[in-house]
């Protein structure tokens, strides 16, 4: 099929070539320039320390991130914070907009616990409410709710949330709309001005290819000045090197959720993963991705198997979940694990998620290798 043919190089991902890799959206297999870039930046430190990472490179060790991930959200760079984690920015802005008793935070029941947990956790502190609905979001908004914090993709299923629709009830109800992208950014294009989202956090290494310990986080320009972080350390002041404990201004944009020190050659190293991205297309990678997903639907379904993910298009993402009738999922992983198939378990579902470095004969090789496991 000659819209599934390559489009990576093979030096671009070698790993792909020691197992059939079909767990995106566990965690990716790094674009190598990325790993490049944040061994050579680690390697330089520790050759020449603050002889070349002085003041002013630490203070502006953001800046590439800053606009990359801009071009990545269609926004400005000054709307773009960085941190360590996706769970370590969420927490900051739940503590920043602390939602006060008597409102509620909506968010769903099929959620990743850590784009609750910190939601819960402040609302334990002011007795707000938290809501866990399952299908009708919308349901649950209403003029008491301060926050909807949702995933784009929910990482069970591969179900794609109606971003839009959300960001309209929220707005009806003056509440905020939270965006975790974790499993939709470097997949799935996002413009978060067109969807009306007010803030997104995203992690680094699923769908964008890049290394952990590093995230980043959109804030729509309305929240820049209104928010105080829940994380402050001496990056927080506007000006970083004036170490002064007696005042702290922060910036006025979305760094001042950028608060200390971290492993600053991951941000250079995401970075670099982020422009080969967009220099590939995230919306051709994403039309190519869901390809791959059907003919791996397609296959499923000859051999009887159960699948969950949806396949309606403005639904849809490229995981794949399943199973089968009166099989362990978690053992057939496990045989498909040992058989080079690299794949995980989900609240009881078998998950494939492909991406830009599989191909068709990586498909036909895991249908190949379900039927030996199911005989």
């Amino acid at each position: 099929m000659s819209d599934l043919t390559p489009i990576v190089a093979p030096g671009d991902f070698p790993a792909s070539r020691k197992s059939v890799y079909l767990n995106t959206a566990s965690v990716c297999l790094m674009y190598s320039g990325a790993e490049r870039v944040v061994v050579e930046w680690t390697h330089d430190l520790a050759e020449n320390g603050t002889i070349h990472f002085d003041e002013a490179a630490e203070e502006r060790a953001f800046a590439t991130l800053h606009a990359s991930a801009a071009r990545l959200f269609n926004c400005r760079p000054e709307e773009i914070a960085v941190g360590s984690s996706a769970t370590e920015l969420l927490a900051s802005l739940a503590w920043a907009v602390a939602p006060a008793a008597g409102s509620n935070i909506v968010s769903t029941s099929l959620e990743f616990p850590s784009t609750v947990y910190p939601w819960a956790r402040v609302a334990r502190h002011t007795g707000a409410e938290v809501r866990l609905g399952a299908d009708d979001l919308i349901g649950l908004i209403d003029p008491g709710t301060a926050v909807v914090c949702v995933s784009d993709v929910i990482y069970i299923t591969g179900q794609r949330l109606d971003v839009a629709s959300l960001a309209e009830a929220a707005r009806r109800n003056g509440a905020l709309l939270v965006i975790d992208a974790t499993q939709s950014a470097g997949g799935i294009p996002i413009d978060v001005g067109a969807l009306g989202i007010d803030a997104l956090i995203t992690a680094s290494y699923k769908w964008l290819c890049g290394p952990f310990g590093v995230a980043v986080m959109y804030l729509a320009p309305h929240l820049h000045e209104r928010l105080e972080p829940g994380l402050v350390g001496f990056r927080s002041h506007e000006r970083m090197w004036d170490l002064r404990a007696d005042r702290l201004k922060l910036p006025p944009n979305a760094h001042r959720f950028e608060f200390s020190t971290m492993a600053y050659g991951c941000a250079p190293g995401l970075a670099s993963s982020i422009d080969y991205l967009l220099r590939l297309d995230v919306g051709r990678i994403f039309s190519r991705n869901k390809k791959l997903a059907d003919l791996l639907i397609e296959g499923l379904r000859e051999r009887n198997a159960e699948v969950l993910s949806p396949t309606d298009d403005g639904a849809r993402s490229s995981i794949v979940a399943t199973r089968f009738a009166d099989t362990d999922v978690r053992i057939l992983a496990e045989r498909l694990n040992e058989a080079g198939i690299v794949v995980s378990t989900r609240r009881n579902v078998l998950r494939f998620s492909p991406h830009l470095y599989n191909d068709s004969d990586d498909i036909q090789q895991a249908l190949t290798a379900i039927d030996r496991c199911l005989t």
